[in-house]
């Protein structure tokens, strides 16, 4: 525990989880109240507008996850913090457009692409997470999972504070500033942000050398003669010894 706590990239993605779970629980707190007086909604009609935001959680969350997979199948791990900063700052520049919108279909729009967004983010946020340091992912999990909590309760306190459009801006602005710590989160012999590390490229070369030495070597005729002639040589042994007998 120790080991990932003293690493400053846990707190990194503890503050940009932060930013992505804990506005998902201040949203499923905050977004029903803000409906209701927003647009003059009735109770039952405000929670079911709201409710929109959670049903985004079903698909958007493992989205995220697997954009990451196929950005660090292109790139590196520096493909999963492009993808990282992309889905944060566009989480945040959708807030400050729902602070903005001013009809009730507007909202509702935005807010189903600002759900998928902050979804998104936590499922690219855990797919960063085991290449920090791999003998301590679980302890690193529960720090940065504790993120979310406390970005909560930090976004709760603004709302209960501030006019929910001022809310809504400050909150956008704190997430879009949260994008730019992707470019400090450092990963031993992995890519960063802004360069791929030699260690990496030298390691991505020998994992492709291997696998293309792997297809030969199963794939070549010499493999199967070869195999075919032992398969030979164990009959023709086992047939003399019977014959012996």
């Amino acid at each position: 525990f120790k080991s990932g706590a003293s690493n400053y990239s846990t707190w990194l993605l503890f503050v940009q989880y932060a930013c992505c779970f804990g506005v998902e629980i201040t949203m499923n707190n905050a977004a029903a109240i803000y409906f209701s007086k927003r647009f003059f909604l009735s109770t039952e009609k405000a929670a079911a507008v709201a409710s929109i935001f959670g049903w985004m959680n079903i698909f958007a969350r493992g989205l995220g996850g697997y954009v990451s997979d196929k950005m660090n199948t292109r790139y590196g791990v520096r493909g999963r913090l492009i993808w990282q900063s992309t889905v944060l700052l566009l989480e945040g520049v959708l807030v400050i457009v729902f602070a903005y919108a001013g009809t009730l279909a507007t909202s509702i729009v935005v807010l189903i692409f600002f759900s998928i967004f902050v979804q998104a983010a936590e499922g690219s946020t855990y797919g960063i997470v085991p290449y920090i340091d791999p003998l301590v992912t679980g302890s690193i999990s529960g720090i940065i999972g504790a993120g979310g909590s406390a970005g909560a309760v930090a976004f709760s306190l603004c709302f209960r504070q501030l006019a929910p459009k001022s809310a809504f801006i400050i909150m956008g602005s704190i997430i879009m500033s949260s994008s730019l710590l992707s470019a400090f989160i450092h990963i031993n012999d992995q890519s960063v942000l802004f360069y791929n590390s030699q260690a990496h490229s030298i390691e991505t070369q020998k994992c492709k050398i291997s696998e293309e030495d792997s297809a030969t070597e199963l794939g070549s005729p010499t493999s199967v003669n070869t195999t075919f002639s032992e398969f030979q040589e164990e009959k023709y042994e086992t047939d003399l010894k019977l014959n012996s007998e």
